[in-house]
This record gives structure tokens, sequence and C-alpha cells, in this order.
């Protein structure tokens, strides 16, 4: 059984939009091969939109963005705040962590899925 995740993505009429810029663009891309780069543009919006955000679980939490992921375990996490109306994780190492699309209202579903963890040991 897969632990519960919270997932916090981007608004789909940010997808959509990428979309429509994406098919916008394609008659302008098809007036010469030189300008069939153009289409990269809305593509990465595309992509961007629709992958980018964070999943949170008991195991940690998974920060995704166009083109990778990161994976970060809870016991690697020293404080989850947030800056702002942004959240952001410290990691035990001191490195900051922004976390995309998780507001800071959103900290309270957090902090109530973690109390779910199973104790180490």
């Amino acid at each position: 059984m897969s632990p519960p995740v919270l997932q916090f993505r981007r608004s789909p009429a940010l997808t959509v939009a990428g979309f429509v810029a994406l098919i916008s663009a394609i008659p302008l891309a098809t007036v010469s091969w030189y300008l069939a780069p153009v289409l990269l543009i809305p593509t990465a919006i595309l992509i961007w939109a629709w992958r980018s955000g964070t999943d949170v679980s008991t195991e940690g939490l998974v920060v995704r963005a166009l083109l990778g992921q990161r994976r970060i375990p809870w016991d690697a996490v020293r404080e989850v705040s947030a800056r702002g109306r942004r959240a952001q994780v410290t990691l035990s190492n001191g490195a900051i962590v922004p976390l995309p699309t998780v507001g800071q209202a959103d900290l309270v579903a957090i902090t109530k899925l973690t109390r779910q963890r199973p104790a180490a040991g």
C-alpha cells in the first residue's frame, strides 16, 4: 500500500495557456526552418506548467521541476516554514529548498499529514 500523498500543482489554466501558445506558434514556425525553435518556448511552458509542483507524503517530499525532481526524506528536513506566501524547507545541512506551488496556508495540511508518519525505530 502506498503512503497518502498531497499533490500541489500549478493551475490547469497555465497548462491550457501553454497548449494554446504552442498551437498558435505552429503557423509561424512552419514559415521557415530557422523559425522552428520558436516552438521550444511554448513547449517548455506547457511541460513546466503540467509537471512542476510538490508531492508530500509520510515518507518525504518530492519537488518537481521542468526537467527533474528531487526527493527529500523527512529525516533530512530540519524545518518547514513560510517565506512570505511561499513555503520552503530547511534541510539538516542548512540548504533552503523552495516548495513550488505550496503556499503558507498549505502548511497546515502538510503538518497533519506528517503527524501520520510511523515512528522511527
